[in-house]
């Protein structure tokens, strides 16, 4: 993906993304079963995580449109380390990465919906620039 540039014309690094907001991440994660696309803010205090879940609740429709499909929105997620998070994600099930025979699905998964995301971001950013 390194050839790919930004909506914006700019040289990204897609596996460590940089939002330019402190504690929101958008992350690429595979495994034996299944591969996820997510957006996720990590800050410690609930309620900055609650404003931060209302001002993304704003542009659902821009990002719902951008992606082209409904991702799964949840304000109080639960991360492995027992933190909580706001995570909107989609995941594609039966899927490994470690079978070669399903990389070819895994790439065509995560791909579009990075490059999506950072179309969406290059016009949503400046209205979460409050949490930066």
């Amino acid at each position: 993906m390194s050839p790919q540039l930004s909506a914006d014309g700019l040289k990204v690094n897609w596996i460590n993304y940089k939002t330019g907001i402190r504690n929101l991440f958008f992350k690429m994660d595979t495994d034996n079963r299944s591969a996820t696309i997510m957006v996720e803010f990590a800050h410690p205090d609930a309620e900055i995580r609650e404003l931060f879940y209302e001002q993304f609740l704003q542009f659902k429709r821009l990002f719902t449109d951008q992606m082209q499909e409904e991702w799964d929105w949840q304000p109080d997620h639960m991360d492995i380390y027992s933190k909580y998070t706001v995570r909107i994600s989609y995941t594609l099930h039966k899927a490994s990465i470690f079978n070669r025979d399903d990389w070819p699905a895994l790439i065509s998964f995560l791909k579009p919906r990075i490059i999506a995301l950072d179309e969406f971001w290059s016009t949503a950013q400046y209205s979460f620039e409050i949490f930066k």
